[in-house]
């Protein structure tokens, strides 16, 4: 048995000398890797932390101390370090252990929210609430640089800065990117430190020569390395951080276990706000993952852990879908730009932006930034599309409801990984966005059911310009593309079954994805002699005119979506069938109003009553 299977917590670390800690940091690696090629998940993140995780937890007493990790993903190593090592055997599997932190696995997590730039402003609340209390304990925040794109950070280092006697930390995992490399101003700054020369030779000399002396030699290189402000004032951000009221240590390397240890050890003892800056290389440690450009493995489905190679049979995905219809669109329009929260490649916008690389703005982690600047965009006589997370969208509602929409202004959202996405957890499933768009006025959504479906949609969207517009799709493979069997006022008939449809036959009205699935269900109950009808409604808000006069010719109506009940579909085909007065019943198929827990999407969405099967068998109930 190895060091690590041996960790029952980090008390355990600190009974390690440094030949045993350099040997635990190779087992952390292999393990990681081996975890990640089988399940997926974030690897490259990870990879990057290990030294700096493992220095934090023998520095820090977790969990009397709270260690907080912005985002989430780069904390697999805290993980193995807090006693479930073991775990990783089912890392990402239903019942088994989260992709992020999760308080219902161990006393040592704290929070569980997978959106970035949030981990300062917890961290400001838990260290106020200590204060309150009368307790002494230190907050640890671990913040990406990325995540300091975000603006929110900025308001909390703003009030952390102000507690001068909270014993919290701030350290910056400072790697250069996000999922891609981080874009903006301070990032450009934190590049320059990273690679000046001058620092690095000046550096490097100095502790040269100064650890060659005996006792006085180390703790005194230790001092200069936080203190050496000549030197930093012309390249390091020391002066930007401490203009805002915080003590800066660094920069340190972050793969420096013994240099980490120090600064953090300085940062402890100076007992109010102070920041650490960490040097970290994403992937460290396994060269495929550093090799690989676009964004050295941040997250990997299974592959060879020899070759890097993924072990996924190829599929044409949804955002593949968005990624080439867009550069197209944009070829064919120069009014069209794309915005993008720090996700370039993983929204589907990166072939835009090797066409037209003037075109496309990456503002950094900072979505309520983006749908701003949109509506300036659009205000100024160009189409701005934002490509975004169907999840990330609940962070820039305000500016969606009154910078666009009161406006008027003409931007596209594309909404990727709408519905349930499943295995990266509750925080990630797009099941909240419909709730979101169905109150801002002259927003309309589109939701294609298939690729052809998609590209349409996509053009439809783009030539409104007078209104705010949003397409949203799933996470995967795209389906085989399903053609109508005929179109009525817009609405696409898919299938019709059973008997000869009169008034006492049952519609099934279905959003996007879940058109197949709806299709299904009306066969299985077709096959019993129950008349059903499917529609895809594809502008799914607002609800067409069309979609209630069918409901008045139905006697039962059935919505299915990929989105919770409460401001969905469902909900909105309810309250347009009350407000025209038919009285027609509505059975709606939707996702409940609860936080899933991580699993298959087809697993979660079985669970939740989105299967053919249990739609069938919700139908046969409201008839019977």
């Amino acid at each position: 048995m190895g060091l690590l299977d041996g960790i029952a917590g980090p008390s355990d670390l600190r009974e390690l000398d440094g030949n045993q800690l350099t040997q635990l940091a190779a087992e952390i690696r292999e393990r990681l890797v081996s975890a990640v090629a089988t399940h997926g998940g974030h690897l490259g993140p990870n990879l990057g932390v290990v030294e700096l995780t493992l220095a934090i937890h023998r520095v820090f007493d977790s969990p009397r101390d709270r260690i907080l990790f912005d985002t989430g993903h780069q904390a697999y190593v805290h993980k193995m370090v807090t006693g479930r090592a073991a775990d990783f055997e089912r890392l990402r599997q239903e019942g088994g252990l989260s992709g992020y932190p999760s308080r219902a696995e161990s006393d040592h997590d704290t929070i569980e929210n997978s959106h970035a730039s949030t981990s300062l402003s917890y961290a400001d609340g838990l260290a106020k609430a200590y204060e309150v209390r009368g307790e002494h304990r230190h907050v640890v925040a671990v913040i990406g640089d990325g995540a300091l794109t975000g603006g929110m950070a900025w308001e909390a280092l703003n009030t952390i800065a102000a507690g001068k006697d909270r014993p919290l930390v701030v350290v910056v995992n400072d790697n250069g990117r996000s999922y891609a490399r981080t874009a903006g101003g301070l990032a450009a700054r934190l590049a320059e430190t990273r690679t000046h020369p001058r620092y690095e030779t000046t550096l490097s000399t100095i502790k040269r020569r100064l650890t060659g002396v005996r006792v006085v030699g180390p703790p005194t290189y230790g001092a200069l390395h936080a203190v050496k402000r000549g030197l930093k004032d012309a390249i390091a951000p020391q002066g930007l951080f401490e203009d805002l009221g915080l003590k800066y240590v660094g920069p340190v390397d972050g793969h420096d276990r013994p240099a980490v240890e120090r600064a953090l050890d300085q940062a402890k003892k100076f007992d109010g706000p102070v920041l650490v800056h960490v040097v970290t290389e994403k992937g460290h440690g396994y060269a495929r993952a550093v090799a690989h450009e676009v964004d050295q493995m941040h997250q990997s489905y299974p592959f060879d852990p020899d070759t890097g190679e993924s072990l996924a049979t190829p599929e044409t995905t949804w955002t593949q879908v968005f990624r080439d219809e867009i550069a197209v669109v944009a070829a064919e329009r120069d009014d069209i730009v794309g915005i993008t929260a720090a996700m370039l490649q993983p929204t589907g916008l990166d072939a835009f932006a090797d066409k037209f690389p003037d075109r496309v703005f990456d503002v950094g982690i900072a979505e309520q930034h983006a749908v701003a600047s949109a509506a300036g965009l659009a205000l100024g006589g160009i189409h701005p599309v934002v490509a975004i997370y169907a999840t990330f969208l609940n962070r820039a509602f305000d500016q969606t409801l009154l910078d666009v929409a009161l406006h008027g202004c003409g931007v596209t959202f594309v909404l990727d990984r709408a519905g349930i996405t499943g295995d990266d957890g509750p925080s990630h499933n797009g099941v909240w966005d419909l709730s979101i768009l169905s109150i801002v006025p002259s927003m309309r959504v589109a939701a294609p059911r298939d690729g052809a479906r998609l590209r349409e949609l996509l053009r439809e969207a783009v030539a409104v310009n007078d209104a705010p517009t949003a397409v949203r799709f799933p996470k995967g493979p795209v389906p085989a593309d399903v053609e109508a069997l005929d179109t009525v006022d817009g609405i696409d008939v898919m299938s019709r079954t059973g008997p000869d449809q009169a008034v006492d036959g049952v519609v099934i009205m279905a959003a996007g994805a879940m058109v197949q699935v709806a299709v299904d269900a009306a066969r299985l109950l077709g096959d019993e002699g129950v008349a059903v009808t499917v529609v895809d409604p594809r502008w799914v808000l607002p609800v067409a005119s069309a979609v209630v006069d069918l409901a008045r010719h139905h006697a039962l109506v059935v919505t299915v979506e990929d989105h919770g009940r409460a401001g969905g579909f469902g909900a909105a085909v309810t309250a347009a069938l009350v407000d025209a007065g038919v009285d027609t019943p509505v059975v709606v198929c939707a996702v409940p109003q609860e936080f899933l827990s991580h699993a298959r999407p087809a697993v979660l969405r079985a669970r939740v009553g989105l299967t053919p099967e249990a739609i069938a068998g919700a139908i046969r109930a409201a008839v019977h």
